[in-house]
């Protein structure tokens, strides 16, 4: 397992507000798991962290031998010691090194490029759910270069279904086309002024009226 921060910019009613997420990725399945997203981060919450994902019942980490991650402050001595009780060594990485963590900092560009960078969050809750949509997207939609090409998480009700493949059907409405056709009429005019077929060609005049008709010289 590996695991890595990043940081996301939120409107709230006190303004722009930026919001930490903690992540961890299973490195030999790609799979992610969305462990915290917070405004404000401490050691409290590493802790609560901690007990989540060491729980006996569904804890993420439970059979797991390595945790790689960077040396964030925010990974505590409470925080190791917690997941070292279920048998999780903490394999901690060299300053400034995020190559050795490559499949986490790859993830981090996925998410931001394809959803995060692409919107504009007003809300925790609006963070929360553009998040959740993205990780449902990244295993079971996204295909994986490294996993040759395969999904995540497959669905298999879909994929045992067979039958033709049929497209939607595409409806325009006539009044929708209508603005078109009246540009269409307005260029046409408009070509038939220009100075290579009439003295005439549209120009701004002195009062900034881009088209008004103002004879050449």
């Amino acid at each position: 397992m590996a695991a890595d921060f990043f940081t996301v910019e939120v409107w709230t009613r006190r303004g722009l507000q930026r919001f930490v997420v903690l992540f961890f990725i299973e490195l030999s399945t790609r799979r992610v798991e969305i462990a915290g997203i917070a405004a404000t981060v401490n050691g409290l919450w590493m802790d609560q962290i901690g007990r989540n994902l060491t729980d006996s019942m569904d804890g993420i980490l439970n059979g797991k031998r390595y945790l790689i991650h960077d040396r964030d402050p925010l990974f505590t001595s409470a925080f190791l010691e917690t997941i070292a009780s279920v048998g999780v060594e903490s394999v901690k990485l060299p300053p400034r090194s995020p190559n050795l963590n490559a499949y986490a900092e790859r993830f981090v560009r996925s998410i931001k490029e394809s959803c995060l960078d692409q919107m504009i969050f007003f809300g925790e809750g609006s963070l929360r759910k553009g998040i959740h949509e993205f990780v449902l997207h990244y295993h079971g939609e996204r295909n994986h270069q490294g996993l040759g090409n395969r999904l995540i998480v497959p669905d298999e009700l879909k994929a045992g279904q067979r039958g033709a493949v049929s497209s939607p059907r595409i409806r325009i409405d006539a009044n929708a086309l209508l603005p078109c056709r009246l540009l269409s009429s307005t260029q046409s005019t408009a070509k038939d002024q220009n100075p290579v077929f009439g003295p005439y060609a549209l120009r701004g005049n002195a009062a900034g009226d881009p088209g008004a008709s103002v004879p050449q010289p």
